[in-house]
């Protein structure tokens, strides 16, 4: 990047930051880059101590998200009862939340045209760092622990008083349907290059409605749920490695609890990453799903219900199903929802997912005995 680049930037980030209630004198920001759906930048300010405050800066992406207003509005009740929960508690280092800065105008976020959309700004959670994958057994822990936490925080909360930011976000026989007419219309010309991923998932769609039905007959309970547990968005200690915070809220939601496991079973127990094009390394390692179940269940254990507990494992292998789909979907129409390095990207990302749901498939009798194992424990 030159330096007029840079330049232009660091005066972009300085304006944005100007529209929050933040104090001191901007010194530089950068933007990144870890993530799949929103622009974000970190911004660092020298006070008048000299001390340096650093905040994140984010644009939400109004493609994915139609209705910002109320993304913001499902952020803000979620924080403030976390935080009142916590502050109760005085206890429970996995459930600090993230700080919302007040905009100006009253609110806590801000529209710009000028800047692309609508803004928000964040504390910075200092002392802590992500991985975007799992290295070791004790951060698959964290991982569980840590989004079992913010999923038992909010279980006294109403569902229905947090709107669906997505719609039927992760209802798979509706993915399946949205691949289907991407792979009839093939606006791209792409479906030459992914029959045999299209005929995977075609032979393995009669098993996808079964959570929805269930949910739908009442045998699964609604819950206010996370739906992007992939393990950067968990802070961890610098130190210890231990959970600190849940961020990337955005698409907190009414669902199951099902959905928020299985994608961590889809992000934490598989040291490759979603870009892995050596199809050999990617595979679910039991020792890492077992450190994610029992940090999951140390938090969970005393509210899910048996129906929810006997679904987990297959949760898992269900929603890495699901990306997949829409990987390959967003691939067939021009890559327009997930940001791509490349041409082939999603397609990469596609394939690299449903490999590790074939290897997941084939480990579920393990997880499920596993499962059971520690609830065992807890009764015992």
């Amino acid at each position: 990047m030159s330096k007029l680049q840079e330049g232009a930037i660091a005066e972009r980030i300085a304006h944005i930051g100007d529209q929050f209630a933040i104090s001191g004198d901007f010194l530089y920001g950068e933007e990144l880059r870890n993530g799949h759906i929103n622009t974000t930048y970190r911004a660092c300010y020298r006070t008048d101590d000299g001390h340096v405050d650093r905040y994140i800066l984010q644009r939400i992406n109004d493609y994915v998200f139609k209705d910002p207003a109320q993304v913001m509005k499902n952020v803000e009740k979620v924080t403030r009862h976390i935080s009142w929960k916590v502050l109760r508690r005085r206890k429970n280092a996995a459930g600090q939340t993230l700080t919302l800065y007040p905009a100006r105008g009253g609110r806590n976020y801000i529209n710009l045209p000028e800047e692309g959309g609508m803004w928000r700004c964040y504390n910075n959670i200092e002392g802590t760092h992500t991985y975007d994958v799992v290295e070791n057994t004790r951060q698959a822990y964290q991982a569980g622990y840590a989004f079992g936490s913010f999923q038992e925080l909010v279980s006294d909360m109403n569902p229905e008083d947090i709107r669906e930011s997505i719609p039927d976000f992760h209802n798979t026989p509706k993915r399946f349907e949205a691949l289907q007419k991407s792979a009839a219309a093939d606006i791209m010309h792409r479906v030459a290059s992914c029959k045999k991923e299209l005929e995977l998932i075609r032979s393995w769609s009669p098993q996808f409605s079964k959570l929805v039905d269930m949910q739908r007959s009442g045998e699964l309970p609604t819950r206010i749920t996370h739906n992007d547990t992939k393990i950067n968005n968990v802070m961890l200690d610098e130190e210890t490695d231990g959970a600190v915070c849940v961020i990337d809220l955005d698409t907190v939601m009414p669902g199951l609890s099902l959905y928020d496991f299985g994608d961590m079973v889809r992000t934490a127990t598989c040291m490759a990453s979603e870009d892995e094009t050596d199809l050999s390394k990617v595979h679910m390692q039991m020792p890492f799903f077992e450190s994610l179940a029992e940090g999951y269940l140390d938090a969970t254990h005393d509210f899910l219900t048996p129906n929810e507990v006997n679904m987990l494992a297959f949760s898992g292998w269900l929603i890495t199903t699901e990306i997949g789909m829409r990987f390959l979907t967003d691939y067939l129409d021009g890559d327009k929802y997930f940001r791509c390095e490349y041409a082939e990207h999603n397609l990469v990302r596609a394939r690299n997912q449903l490999a590790l749901a074939e290897s997941i498939q084939s480990n579920i009798p393990r997880m499920q005995k596993y499962i059971l194992k520690l609830i065992k424990s807890y009764a015992d």
